[in-house]
């Protein structure tokens, strides 16, 4: 670790901040429907876009009728993409004449992309038409992170209203989300990108010589509009199958900076949403900086274990000593111009929230580095998550929290004026239930059978960490991988499909049912027994409550995995 690392992970968590507080209460005043500066020229588009749905924005549902629009718009938009990568061979924007993507592949993407995990089992420059990226997916990253969108909002309605039968409305939300929030946020980054050298076209790829004689194909496509709402939307599918650290994708140390920003900006921002949208600015900064706490102990945890040279590369009298030349420590599968301060980071932040996009290969990390991301998506991705399911996840914990201070004081416990009761504790903990369940029982079943074993490239604790990574990464709806582990076969595709529609809807229900039920109770006024949640000793209790959770879930997995290789490598030993 050095000074200039420490001082760009600082700066980047203030330029976050700084930027995430205007951002949110711009949101709030959005998804409450008043007006802001850019209604004159977004409002059209959205009422243009509710009257071609035959969608009422006064038209409220229930949070049943608001569950099944979501589930009824989620299976139509995966239906639809898995017909585009089934028929891509017959669409238009095929330049490299693909064939059509095979059927479990189809399926594992078209979910994948649903459920905003993104994961990749194939390269796209080698795999997918534009027509595919472009209309596919693409649109696919705004429309699954609407719906992260909506159920956070839907959720803070729940603790806004009072004695109230409805939710909002699912469609309005989900328009606004991305007319409103995404579209413009999108068109200013993609100029942005563009700017420093990522390319936007419709060219085929181009044949070329390269220096040393030899040939090569240059590819090309319509990157930079799909990296904007990648990064935005916390999706993480790249374009290419390098993801962020192909230099098309990310050329520049500055065009790496705004792409670790815009892939949490928008998760930071809801949270002063939620603030602003409850009457108590103090609770969405309480929860921020928890998130903030957590995310800086996991970079600077990352930095340092790569920041370590590697014992093995010692013996062999490989150099990783800092230098003006060598950025220092554990340089495998890592970017020169990025170094591992902004690779470590990068690392972090991706997976604090559901991103997934990666400038550095997470399967080199050292294991301790490695274990930083892993225990990130274990963690139920609540430090900043996904947008949207960041918050709504983080208020299961908050539910949870709340429920644990009034064990110690002897009350019923309550969080913003509404009585946490049996119904919304039973049904936190069953949210709670879906990563355990999915991750152990699914990633226990890969690296038993024949079939799941096929995919571990390697033996021993680091093989198993591969596995794990994988079930934890597609539970987590993150998307990013150890990537020696080789998930495109029948089983892989099938059983992380699974993963993937657990880990994003049967989360999603029983917590759009918390919102019901909150939305009608009364609100119960303060007390001298009432437990602050906006204050330090609240902001201690939430963290510890989380990390015992995931701790007590995933410590014995993790001591199996990354630890006992860490120990290994320690001692000078390798599996």
């Amino acid at each position: 670790m050095n000074a200039a690392g420490i001082q760009q992970i600082i700066a980047y968590g203030a330029i976050l901040t700084a930027t995430a507080i205007p951002l949110g209460l711009y949101m709030a005043r959005v998804f409450a429907g008043e007006r802001t500066f850019l209604s004159p020229v977004l409002t059209p588009i959205e009422k243009l876009l509710l009257k071609l749905c035959a969608v009422k924005s006064d038209t409220e549902q229930h949070w049943t009728q608001y569950a099944l629009a979501l589930l009824a718009f989620n299976l139509v938009t995966l239906l639809a993409l898995y017909a585009i990568l089934r028929l891509q061979a017959f669409l238009p924007w095929n330049p490299s004449g693909f064939a059509n993507v095979p059927a479990d592949l189809a399926f594992n993407t078209a979910v994948s992309f649903t459920t905003n995990t993104n994961w990749q089992n194939y390269g796209g420059e080698n795999t997918l038409s534009y027509f595919s990226q472009a209309v596919g997916l693409a649109v696919h990253n705004f429309t699954s992170a609407a719906t992260g969108f909506a159920v956070a909002v839907a959720v803070i309605r729940g603790f806004s209203r009072r004695s109230a039968k409805t939710v909002g409305n699912f469609y309005v939300d989900a328009i606004r989300s991305i007319v409103h929030v995404m579209l413009p946020l999108c068109i200013l980054f993609t100029l942005f990108l563009v700017w420093q050298g990522v390319p936007q076209n419709f060219d085929p790829s181009v044949a070329s010589i390269g220096l040393d004689g030899g040939a090569q194909t240059i590819p090309m496509g319509p990157v930079a509009s799909q990296e904007a709402i990648k990064l935005l939307g916390t999706n993480g599918g790249g374009f290419f199958n390098a993801n962020s650290a192909h230099p098309f994708e990310n050329p520049t140390p500055l065009s790496n900076f705004a792409e670790m920003w815009s892939l949490v900006v928008l998760s930071a921002a809801l949270v002063f949403a939620f603030g602003k949208m409850v009457l108590d600015f103090r609770q969405g900064r309480a929860i921020y900086i928890a998130m903030a706490i957590m995310c800086g102990a996991g970079a600077f945890t990352a930095y340092w274990a790569e920041s370590q040279a590697n014992p093995l590369y010692e013996q062999i009298g490989i150099d990783q000593a800092a230098s003006d030349i060598n950025p220092g420590g554990n340089m495998e599968g890592k970017e020169l111009r990025f170094g591992t301060a902004n690779s470590a980071l990068f690392a972090t932040v991706t997976t604090d929230t559901s991103c997934g996009a990666v400038n550095s290969m997470h399967d080199s990390f050292m294991p301790i580095g490695g274990m930083v991301p892993l225990v990130n998506m274990m963690l139920s991705e609540v430090i900043f998550g996904g947008v949207g399911a960041g918050l709504h996840g983080m208020v299961i914990f908050v539910i949870i929290t709340v429920f644990v201070a009034g064990l110690m004081v002897g009350r019923t416990p309550e969080y913003l004026g509404k009585k946490m009761e049996s119904k919304e504790i039973k049904l936190a903990v069953l949210v709670l239930m879906v990563f355990p369940l999915s991750v152990l029982g699914l990633g226990a079943l890969s690296v038993v059978l024949p079939a799941g074993l096929a995919a571990i490239s390697a033996a021993g604790p680091h093989g198993l960490t591969e596995a794990v990574y994988a079930y934890t990464s597609t539970t987590a709806n993150n998307g990013s991988a150890f990537a020696g582990f080789s998930g495109n076969s029948l089983y892989q595709n099938s059983a992380l499909s699974v993963a993937m529609l657990l880990g994003r809807f049967i989360v999603i229900i029983p917590t759009l049912a918390i919102a019901g039920s909150l939305a009608a109770k009364k609100l119960v006024p303060a007390s001298a027994g009432t437990f602050p949640t906006h204050g330090t000793l609240f902001i201690v209790l939430l963290i510890a409550v989380i990390l015992v959770v995931g701790g007590l879930t995933f410590f014995p997995v993790l001591a199996l995995g990354p630890l006992v290789e860490h120990l290994s490598l320690a001692a000078g030993a390798s599996f």
